[in-house]
């Protein structure tokens, strides 16, 4: 193809042919296969730098103080901003996430792209283990059978030989981890859709679950919705039993894939074999006892008319989902699900082009090649993260960056969620309307802090003098409003929606690979944000009539926060790493309330948990690890996003001991580059306790923010 080369043993797309295309706050890659379409549209800077290609962007004069480094920060990151006013970035580190789309493409005879197949063999290639060329739950995770089972189909899938020296490794790992057969259960219902697993294996996900009254405390409308929504196409699949039909391409993996002869296995009995690499969350007794019992069912009991009635009520549900997201769906496992799950049924009709049209919204391009994010993007979240920075700063009527801060309040005002989703009761949705969410508008989702941080970034924008107020104040109470109803009885706020049943549901966690999957749970950090949200708003609007409950909802808050602190004076971390990230939240909202190191004990316990870390070169390194074993572990390398949470989190606590802060600020400035970027270091985030996940916009809006607070409270100046 046009514009090819090759690197290695590998073939290589031409990455100056790449293009970042944003519309409505939707974000895609294209690649341009003729030099007139590369003279029409220029590749921007912002498309450079995510393909690590060079930018051009000049050396800076070498900052003398905090906000010199500040704005050699902002002088490059500006460059950065999308024409739509927000900032994108990879949200990769799943691995299993680019397997899953490319599989769900293969089923439904999607056409994979060649510029597609050549990048994803490169990235695969890549990120493969450098020791055993196999591939974990996560970029930097151990292999495992999941991670490397599915990834080896993906390399299959598109072209590479299994004679190729990384097929031959990783096929050799594979085997060594007692082959597919060891799969955990999300790998066992894609290689059945595949036709490279029975059905009979795998344990049961029955749509009847879905058919029982609301009140049933386990149904499936209570759990988290990322884990509801997912079982919700995987039940259907599971009942329709189908796969797709056998090539040559499935003959060849059933041989590759296992280590016993795939027509010798009786699968049936392999529904509980799962490698212990991959187990985090064991099957408990409860769990093992529902599927031997649901097994029966769906086999020798239930009615085909019953199944076929729960099939119709899913597909509903299904559907539902498609609408209210346009077809872009919560996230990039149940979009590739529903795509299957449209086209088993409808086989090529609208809804089917819609998915794989959406599917490239969760595809990103880097220097390594094609992966697969963990949502259709960043958008709404680092944006909200960047406006903060700035303004904490004091930039926020500097004329430098008023045209940045128009287009960033510009991209929040387009996408604000302005309706309810269709059928909202039937389909169980949280309230939506005046929400941000954490990608963009049409993927409709409320989330707590995403909706707080918008809510408190617009807020303190439009309170600049001589910036245009394109938010209404109706729609900043409805925010509010979405806000109010997320308390959960304890005080505290969870991620998508109330809490709606008990950890004791973690009992029937059947994912075996994450934690806390289930339910929603209280957190800190979604806590903070909406604490810091709400408090802006009836500071902007002080004699609003819902101050009185919004000063009784930021107390029980508090009373919540000051409750999860663990015994070390830390707060653990759900959506970064780990125990800095939460303790920088908690100490904010403690911070607004009048807490200090030397009035609360609370903050006195988290100055001394965070000082206690401080290495010798000033700054934090906390490796992934604390987020799986739940205990502060150290990073190997010190890192320059924990280092500007931990010392935002002690000038949070009112800490006046300007040495610990100043050394981390030093460390801040010494790490920045000559044209004012920082560069990735290790990965920053996490979800359900076992995969991480990266945020690579954090080392640029954490460290400007750190940098300003600091400037405002120490003076702008360092020894």
């Amino acid at each position: 193809m046009s514009g090819t080369t090759v690197t290695g043993n590998l073939p290589t797309t031409e990455l100056t042919r790449w293009r970042l295309k944003t519309e409505d706050g939707r974000q895609t890659w294209h690649y341009l296969k003729t030099d007139e379409e590369v003279a029409a549209w220029p590749q921007s800077t912002a498309d450079k730098y995510h393909l690590g290609l060079p930018t051009g962007l000049p050396t800076l004069p070498t900052p003398g103080t905090p906000l010199d480094a500040a704005r050699n920060g902002l002088s490059f990151f500006s460059k950065l901003q999308l024409s739509e006013g927000q900032w994108a970035c990879e949200y990769g580190g799943p691995m299993f996430l680019l397997p899953i789309n490319m599989i769900a493409y293969f089923v439904t005879n999607s056409e994979i792209p060649e510029e597609w197949r050549i990048e994803i063999q490169r990235y695969l290639a890549a990120r493969a283990h450098p020791e055993d060329g196999g591939w974990g739950l996560h970029i930097e995770g151990e292999s495992t059978v999941f991670g490397t089972a599915l990834n080896y189909v993906v390399l299959r899938i598109v072209g590479m030989s299994p004679d190729h020296p990384v097929c031959v490794k990783a096929r050799k790992t594979l085997h060594a981890l007692g082959g597919a057969l060891q799969s955990p259960l999300w790998g066992k219902v894609m290689l059945s859709l595949m036709g490279c697993y029975k059905w009979e294996g795998v344990n049961p996900v029955p749509p009847e679950l879905w058919l029982l009254p609301n009140w049933v405390p386990f149904h499936p409308w209570r759990w988290w919705v990322h884990n509801r929504q997912v079982f919700l196409a995987m039940s259907y699949l599971y009942s329709l039993n189908k796969t797709r039909p056998v090539d040559d391409l499935t003959i060849a993996l059933r041989k590759e894939l296992y280590v016993e002869s795939y027509d010798s296995i009786d699968f049936s009995l392999h529904r509980n074999t799962v490698a212990p690499k991959d187990i985090y969350h064991p099957h408990t007794k409860v769990l093992d006892t529902l599927n031997e019992i649901l097994t029966v069912w769906g086999k020798w009991i239930c009615p085909n008319k019953l199944q076929e009635i729960a099939r119709n009520h899913v597909y509903k549900l299904i559907k539902l989902e498609d609408e209210n997201s346009d077809y872009c769906c919560l996230g990039p496992v149940n979009n590739p699900m529903n795509l299957v799950a449209r086209y088993f049924t409808e086989g090529e009709c609208h809804a089917v082009n819609m998915h794989r049209e959406t599917i490239k919204d969760f595809l990103w391009m880097t220097n390594e090649g094609m992966l697969a994010n963990g949502t259709d993007g960043v958008q709404c979240w680092d944006t909200s993260f960047l406006i903060q920075s700035v303004l904490e700063c004091g930039f926020g009527e500097d004329p430098q960056y008023r045209h940045m801060l128009i287009k960033a309040l510009q991209f929040l005002d387009t996408q604000q969620i302005r309706e309810e989703p269709k059928e909202k009761e039937f389909s169980y949705r949280q309230q939506r309307k005046g929400a941000w969410p954490f990608s963009k508008r049409a993927q409709g989702y409320t989330v707590s802090d995403t909706t707080a941080e918008g809510l408190k970034s617009v807020l303190l924008l439009q309170s600049v003098p001589g910036m245009p107020k394109l938010i209404s104040d109706e729609r900043l109470e409805d925010n509010v409003d979405v806000l109010l109803t997320m308390q959960n009885a304890n005080g505290g706020f969870a991620s998508y929606e109330l809490i709606r049943a008990g950890p004791w549901l973690e009992s029937l966690n059947a994912a075996e690979v994450f934690g806390r999957i289930m339910v929603e749970y209280p957190y800190p950090e979604c806590s903070t944000a909406v604490i810091m949200g709400l408090q802006q708003f009836i500071k902007t609007y002080p004699n609003h009539p819902r101050r009185t409950k919004i000063e009784n909802v930021v107390r029980r808050t508090v009373q919540y926060i000051k409750k999860a602190q663990e015994p070390d004076g830390s707060w653990y971390g759900s959506w970064g790493i780990c125990f800095t990230y939460a303790t920088m939240f908690a100490t904010e909202a403690l911070k607004s309330t009048g807490e200090t190191y030397d009035n609360s004990p609370t903050m006195k316990k988290a100055v001394e948990f965070l000082l206690s870390k401080q290495r010798d070169d000033g700054g934090w390194g906390e490796s992934y690890k604390s987020c799986e074993t739940g205990i502060y572990t150290e990073h190997k390398e010190t890192q320059v996003v924990n280092t500007a949470w931990a010392v935002i989190a002690l000038m949070n606590a009112g800490y006046k001991e300007r040495g610990p802060i100043e050394r981390g600020i030093k460390l801040i400035m010494r790490r920045q580059q000559p044209n004012g970027e920082w560069l990735q270091e290790g990965i920053e985030g996490v979800f359900n306790k076992s995969c991480m996940i990266s945020y690579p916009n954090y080392k640029f809006t954490f460290t400007i923010k750190a940098l300003g607070i600091y400037a405002r409270i120490f003076g702008n100046e360092v020894s």
